[in-house]
C-alpha cells in the first residue's frame, strides 16, 4: 500500500521548494493512514465503544490529530483560524492520563462520526494549504514555523500507534479486516532462549538542535552513562517462554510482583497477557483484527508490571540477577550493531515502520548479529523511567508533551513495533508509559549485577514553573504578600455572606489561590492552559509536597520543598479538581459557579474581548467575577486589535479601565473602586520583577 513503508523526513537537506514538497507529500500520507486506520471499524456505532476503561472512545482519536493541527497553528500564530470551535476543545486534552474524572462519559456529547470526518477533511485541505504557502528556509530547525508542521505530522504517526491498540481491544464482531493489513504467516515453536555476553562502555544520548530529524523535547540535551558489562537474552520473551510463568502460578504468586503491580493485578484480574484467548485448556490470540491460533514463536506483549514480574520469578528460578535491561544498556546493545537509523535504511532491518507486516513476527526471523528484533516487532520495556537530560527545555508550542510523565511513573519503552513509523522508528526516540498500560509492547530480559539508579522526580528546574511555585508557596520580599493568597482572602471576604458552592480559579497557574479557596468553598476549579503549571498543582493536591530549584548565582541554584501542611491547607484538596484548559474555548462542564477568580490573565490571552464577553455564560446570577492584571498588553501574546485599552481610541487615551467597563457593563455591575496590589516575581537571590496589579470586582446582574 502507498500509505505504507513512508521515511520521516530529513530537515538539514535540500532546496527549500523541494523540501516542501516532500513535506506535503509525507503529510497526507500520515493523514491518510491516520484515516485509513479507522476504516477497521464495522460501523459508525463502534467509535463510540471504550474497550480501555482508562482512554477515551475512539471517536475522540479520530477528532483528536485534526484538532492538534489547529490548536497548535494558533498557538504558533502561524493561523488564527479556527474550523469548529467545539470540537477543538472537546478533541483537544484528555488522551490519555491527564485526569481521570476527565473521562467522565457525561463530560461530553460525542458529535457523530460523519461530522468528524467533514472535520477531519476541512482540516486537511487547510493544514495542505498552509504547507504549500508558508515561508520555507532551510535547514528547519526547532524554531523554525515549519516545526509546527512536523510537529503535527509526528504526533499523527504516534496516534497511528496509539488507535490500533484500542481497536485491538474492541470485540472482534466490531472489527473487520482489510485488505493490505496482512498479518505474519509464519507460526511455529519457539527457539529456546539464552543469555547472551555484551561489552560494557559508554553510551551518549540527547540530539543537539542541529540534528537533521525531528525529534520531541525529550531527546534533547545530554547524557553520558558507562555501562558495566552485561548478557543480555538472545530473543524477546516469546509467548511459548512466558508460557511456563503462567502455569507456575505466577499470576497468583504475590511475591514476584512488585506492590504496585500487585494492586494491578487485584483490579485488573488478569491471569494470562491481555491479548491471549483461552478456549478450554488451549490458548488463541488476538492480532488487530483477527483471532489465530496461538503463535508460541511471536513475542508476548505485556505491560512492565507483567514483565517485571516474570523476569523476578526467572531470577528466582535460575539464581541470577535477572531484570528489565536499563535506557543505557538497551541503547549499548543496540550502539554495538550499527543499525542503521530510519530514514536511511533501503529497507527496514527489523519488523517496523509497516514495510513487513501488520502483526508481529517470529522472534527468530529478525537477526542483528548474534541477537535478534534489536529493533521492530514490539516494543521493549524497560526499568527506566523517563526524565529530561541536561539541558532539557520544553519547546514553547508543545509544553506538554514531556514533563506530564516526568513523575517516576512512567517508564520508557524502546525499538519500536510493527506499525512504529516516522519519529518513533528512529533511534533517538524516548517513549514512555504508565507500568500499567499496554502498547504493542513486550520485553528482552538482562543478566546485570549493575545497580540501577533510584527513580527520583525530577526537582523542577524549568525557569518559568519555578519562579511561580515560589511565588505561590515560597517566602515573601519587600515586604509584599503573597498574591495568590492575598487575592483569595479578598474572595473570601467578599463572599462572606454570599453562596459558596462553586468557584472557578481561572489561569490558576501552580495552584495556591485554589488551594485558598477551597477553605471555605464547598467546590473549586483550578484551570490553567499550561500543561506545566497544572502538573505542579495536581502533584500538590495529590502528594501534599512539591519540589523546585531556584538559580541562585549564576549556576548556583538552591533547592527547595514545600507541603500542604505548611499551610494549614491540609484536607482542602479533596474538594479541587485540577484541569489543563484554554480559557477562551472553556467545555460545558466549567459553569454554575458563585465565583470566578480570573487573576492576572487577560492580558496574556489572545482574544481578551471575547473571553469578557462570553464569561457571565460561566457565572451564577448575583455570582462574582474578580479580575487582577497589570495591563501589561504585548503583541506577542494579544494583537493589537485584541487589546481590551491601553490605545488612542478616537485620539484619546483609552485605558483598560474603560474597555473593561465597556465590554462588562451589559452583564455586571462593578462593585467598589478599583484596588492596586503589588506582587512580586524572584528571578534569582538578587534580583526580582516588582508588579502592580489592578482588581476590579463584578458582579453578574439577576
Amino acid at each position: 500500500m502507498d500509505l505504507f513503508k513512508s521515511r520521516t523526513t530529513l530537515l538539514n537537506s535540500g532546496e527549500a521548494e523541494e523540501k516542501r514538497s516532500e513535506i506535503l507529500d509525507y503529510f497526507y500520507k500520515s493523514y491518510d493512514l491516520d484515516t485509513h486506520l479507522y476504516d477497521h471499524l464495522v460501523d459508525d456505532e463502534t467509535f463510540y465503544l471504550r474497550p480501555e476503561p482508562l482512554r477515551h472512545p475512539l471517536i475522540f482519536y479520530l477528532g483528536h490529530t485534526s484538532t492538534f493541527y489547529i490548536n497548535k497553528l494558533n498557538i504558533s500564530r502561524l493561523s488564527e483560524k479556527r474550523i469548529n470551535p467545539e470540537f477543538e476543545s472537546m478533541f483537544a486534552i484528555g488522551v490519555d492520563e491527564m485526569s481521570w474524572d476527565d473521562l467522565d462519559d457525561k463530560n461530553y456529547n460525542w458529535p457523530t462520526v460523519d461530522a468528524v470526518r467533514q472535520y477531519r477533511q476541512e482540516v486537511r485541505d487547510h493544514v495542505a494549504s498552509i504547507i504549500k504557502q508558508l515561508p520555507l528556509t532551510m535547514p528547519i530547525t526547532w524554531e523554525s514555523p515549519f516545526w509546527v508542521i512536523m510537529m503535527g505530522i509526528e504526533h499523527s504517526r504516534i496516534h497511528l500507534e496509539t488507535s490500533s491498540v484500542i481497536i485491538r481491544r474492541l470485540p472482534i464482531d466490531q472489527v473487520r479486516t482489510l485488505e493490505g493489513w496482512e498479518i505474519c504467516p509464519h507460526q511455529d515453536e519457539a527457539p529456546m532462549n539464552r543469555l547472551l555476553e555484551v561489552s560494557g562502555g559508554s553510551v551518549a544520548l540527547g540530539k543537539s538542535k542541529d540534528h537533521p530529524l525531528y525529534g520531541w523535547d525529550n531527546e534533547f540535551g545530554r547524557h553520558e552513562f558507562d555501562v558495566w558489562d552485561f548478557k543480555a537474552a538472545k530473543y524477546l520473551v516469546s509467548n511459548q517462554e512466558y508460557l511456563p510463568f503462567i502455569e507456575d502460578q505466577g499470576y497468583k504468586t504475590e511475591r514476584y510482583w512488585t506492590s504496585e503491580g500487585w494492586q494491578w493485578l487485584q483490579y485488573s484480574g488478569a491471569n494470562t497477557p491481555l491479548f491471549w484467548l483461552q478456549e478450554g485448556s488451549a490458548y488463541r490470540f488476538r492480532t488487530l483484527a483477527r483471532i489465530i491460533d496461538m503463535p508460541w514463536n511471536w513475542p508476548v506483549e505485556v505491560n512492565y508490571l507483567e514483565a517485571k514480574a516474570f523476569c523476578n520469578w526467572l531470577a528466582e528460578k535460575e539464581s541470577k540477577p535477572i531484570r528489565l535491561p536499563s535506557e543505557d544498556e538497551w541503547y549499548r546493545l543496540h550502539d554495538l550493531h550499527e543499525i542503521p537509523d530510519q530514514p536511511y535504511w533501503q529497507e527496514a532491518p527489523g519488523n517496523i515502520n509497516l514495510e513487513h507486516w501488520c502483526s508481529s513476527s517470529p522472534v527468530d526471523h529478525f537477526r542483528f548479529g548474534d541477537f535478534y528484533d534489536l529493533i521492530g516487532n514490539v516494543w521493549q520495556w524497560t526499568e527506566t523511567p523517563i526524565t529530561g537530560f541536561d539541558g532539557f527545555a520544553v519547546h514553547p508550542w508543545y509544553d506538554d508533551f514531556s514533563t506530564p510523565t516526568f513523575d517516576t511513573q512512567h517508564n520508557l519503552i524502546k525499538g519500536g513495533s510493527w506499525i512504529s513509523t516516522g519519529n518513533e522508528a528512529t533511534r533517538d526516540s524516548r517513549y514512555a508509559f504508565r507500568r500499567h498500560f499496554f502498547q504493542h509492547a513486550g520485553f528482552r530480559y538482562v543478566e546485570a549485577e549493575q545497580p540501577l539508579e533510584t527513580a527520583e522526580a525530577m526537582y523542577e528546574s524549568d525557569t518559568a514553573v519555578s519562579q511561580y511555585c515560589e511565588a505561590h508557596y515560597g517566602a515573601t520580599f519587600f515586604g509584599v504578600p503573597n498574591f495568590p493568597k492575598e487575592c483569595a482572602e479578598i474572595c473570601l471576604n467578599l463572599m462572606a455572606h454570599k453562596p459558596k458552592k462553586r468557584a472557578l480559579d481561572l489561569g490558576c497557574s501552580v495552584g495556591r489561590a485554589t488551594f485558598e479557596l477551597a477553605r471555605e468553598f464547598d467546590f473549586v476549579n483550578g484551570l490553567d492552559f499550561s500543561a506545566r503549571f497544572i502538573r505542579i498543582a495536581y502533584q500538590m493536591q495529590e502528594k501534599g509536597v512539591i519540589r523546585y530549584e531556584l538559580p541562585e548565582e549564576g549556576e548556583i541554584v538552591s533547592y527547595h520543598e514545600r507541603k500542604l501542611e505548611d499551610f494549614g491547607l491540609t484536607g482542602v484538596a479533596e474538594r479541587i479538581e485540577f484541569f489543563q484548559a484554554d480559557a477562551q474555548n472553556l467545555k460545558a462542564q466549567f459553569s454554575d459557579y458563585d465565583l470566578i477568580l480570573a487573576a492576572n490573565l487577560i492580558d496574556r490571552l489572545s482574544k481578551p474581548k471575547q473571553f469578557l464577553s462570553t464569561i457571565h455564560e460561566r457565572l451564577n446570577p448575583g455570582g462574582l467575577l474578580i479580575l487582577t492584571s497589570p495591563y501589561t498588553w504585548l503583541e506577542e501574546f494579544t494583537t493589537k486589535e485584541n487589546w481590551v485599552g491601553g490605545y488612542r481610541k478616537d485620539g484619546e487615551p483609552y485605558t483598560t479601565l474603560e474597555g473593561l467597563k465597556d465590554l462588562l457593563r451589559p452583564y455586571f455591575a462593578m462593585i467598589g473602586e478599583p484596588r492596586d496590589f503589588e506582587f512580586i516575581t524572584r528571578e534569582t537571590a538578587r534580583k526580582a520583577q516588582h508588579s502592580v496589579s489592578q482588581m476590579t470586582i463584578w458582579q453578574r446582574k439577576e
